[in-house]
């Protein structure tokens, strides 16, 4: 499953990265007369109601979605890293008003909370991001809280400690490179995550904006001519399956690699 979810996610990035080079058409270029053309050798994927390229919006898509994807998670996941590493290791005060933060932040529902941010800034790629990393950085922040709590008494730390090692030291020689493979496991398994409420997002006309092709616009450009073109919402629709099922067999493949105590008992 890990080999498979790695071929899935390494076959969409580098779709993204060659996307100006592989796609056949230009993504938002019109052809009226060409409208709703099902998959044929001109247009694999077929055309949606103003004669662009499926495919070639798929493509280019896949920039789009994992752009946003890596770069959000990215974000989140550095702020999430130092929260946690200040909460686990900080002063009880800073760790108590930073676990209250991360409560209140983790407990306002991910859709709601993502509309109301994106009513006061208004919708577009940056408040997208923007939205991702505030919905995402307090489970990361918690996971490396408590495993930051777990090491910070652990005997070798408290060896350093003895031996007069300053916190800087103890925090980038050895907490650091401890909690960093639980992260990246949870953050592989976040991006399809991410990846659809992007497409939700745009969907609903609050993310990216027409015409960039989000998987998400082409979704609802296709639902609205389902009837008439139903290879739309198809073409649409496996990508975002495909994603999701790469990142997830690749977080668990990576999950028993950087964690084999939790793989041999779930085996078990």
């Amino acid at each position: 499953m890990g080999l498979a979810g790695l071929v899935i996610v390494v076959a969409f990035v580098g779709m993204a990265l060659l996307a100006p080079l592989i796609a056949p058409y230009d993504p938002i270029a019109l052809n009226v007369k060409a409208k709703f053309l099902t998959p044929s050798a001109a247009h694999w994927a077929g055309t949606d109601h103003l004669g662009r390229d499926l495919l070639s919006r798929i493509i280019w898509g896949a920039r789009l979605a994992l752009g946003i994807a890596m770069t959000s998670v990215g974000m989140a996941g550095a702020l999430g890293l130092l929260l946690g590493l200040v909460a686990g290791y900080g002063p009880r005060w800073l760790d108590s008003l930073l676990v209250v933060v991360f409560d209140c932040l983790s407990s306002l529902p991910m859709i709601f909370f993502a509309l109301a941010v994106i009513t006061v800034l208004g919708p577009g790629t940056t408040t997208l991001i923007i939205v991702i990393v505030l919905v995402s950085f307090p489970a990361y922040a918690r996971l490396i809280r408590t495993q930051t709590l777990t090491l910070a008494n652990a005997d070798y730390i408290l060896a350093e400690r003895a031996m007069g090692a300053g916190a800087g030291r103890i925090i980038l020689r050895h907490l650091l490179p401890n909690v960093v493979g639980p992260l990246v496991i949870l953050i592989c398994m976040d991006i399809p995550v991410i990846i659809m409420l992007e497409a939700g997002l745009s969907y609903l006309n609050l993310g990216v904006k027409p015409p960039a092709p989000s998987w998400g616009n082409i979704l609802a450009e296709g639902y609205t001519a389902l009837r008439q073109a139903p290879h739309v919402v198809i073409v649409a629709g496996i990508p975002l399956v495909l994603a999701t099922l790469g990142f997830t067999f690749l977080g668990e493949g990576l999950r028993d690699v950087l964690d084999p105590r939790g793989a041999g008992r779930r085996r078990a």
